[in-house]
């Protein structure tokens, strides 16, 4: 499946849940966010058939995101839902790593093949006020727990600032390589002003590159994270609305004046 540009598209970004139990000071206000009601979050069922179909057009790697995907309730089923679908090459999930020391082995045997961590600082202080009140010491135990099951790669995702970029990568790659992680920097984006730049250590932000689209927890499907367009795979049909935001994917990224990194995924 390809775009107007001739990009393969081989890539869905699945948000399950606009929730999480961070307050992170890049994503979120202090006092949180508006919550999506229930009856307007997609169902495993309704995101397993989607996945179905968009398999069957030529995707053949999925990302389950959040929000924070492991506080959506029994997040395992649909990892085996979609760990059953033929055509699926890489199966994965991002995660803040708070809840992973109690899901990784479940995750494992439901069929997830790999793991993105997001860890923005090793220093219990800083990370506590990054994400206003995490544990880095649950992110460390998760990480530990995915190694001993076998989330292979690990990679660690760490959005870095301009004021201490330096330090904080040189402590970062000397624990990303005593661990055996594989370690990218993330520079600090804004949707509504349209700031990012490609991912140190990975392929995200290189719009001439992009394989992706993404669907929301509400059943939005977005050609592009720094674009308003999106398509309601519930009203139009999964079909019509996956024709469409593959139509309609931009050349590059502009600016999302309605969108959220909790509720996108990013």
């Amino acid at each position: 499946m390809t775009d107007r540009f001739g990009r393969a598209i081989n890539y869905l970004r699945i948000s399950v849940t606009d929730r999480c139990n961070l307050r992170c000071l890049y994503c979120m206000p202090p006092q949180g966010v508006p919550l999506l009601h229930h009856s307007a979050i997609l169902s495993y069922d309704q995101i397993t058939d989607f996945a179905k179909l968009a398999v069957s057009k030529g995707i053949s790697k999925i990302r389950v995101t959040g929000g924070e995907p492991l506080v959506r309730k029994e997040i395992e089923k649909l990892i085996t839902k979609l760990a059953l679908i033929d055509g699926i090459a890489d199966l994965s999930l991002t995660t803040n790593g708070q809840l992973l020391n109690q899901k990784a082995a479940h995750l494992k045997a439901a069929g997830l093949q790999r793991i993105n961590i997001s860890l923005d600082s090793l220093d219990p202080e800083q990370y506590r006020l990054i994400t206003r009140g995490g544990e880095v010491g649950n992110v460390l135990e998760g990480i530990k727990a995915a190694q001993r099951v076998g989330l292979s790669p690990i990679k660690i995702n760490c959005v870095v600032h301009i004021e201490h970029h330096d330090t904080q990568k040189e402590v970062m790659q000397q624990f990303a390589q005593r661990e055996g992680l594989e370690l990218r920097f993330i520079h600090q984006m804004s949707l509504h002003q349209g700031h990012f730049s490609v991912v140190e250590g990975g392929s995200g932000g290189d719009c001439a590159r992009c394989n992706r689209l993404r669907l929301t927890a509400n059943g939005m499907l977005k050609p592009c994270l720094f674009s308003d367009l999106e398509y309601n795979i519930r009203s139009m049909g999964y079909a019509e609305a996956l024709e469409a935001t593959l139509i309609h994917k931009p050349p590059k990224g502009t600016q999302s004046h309605y969108g959220s990194f909790y509720r996108i995924g990013g």
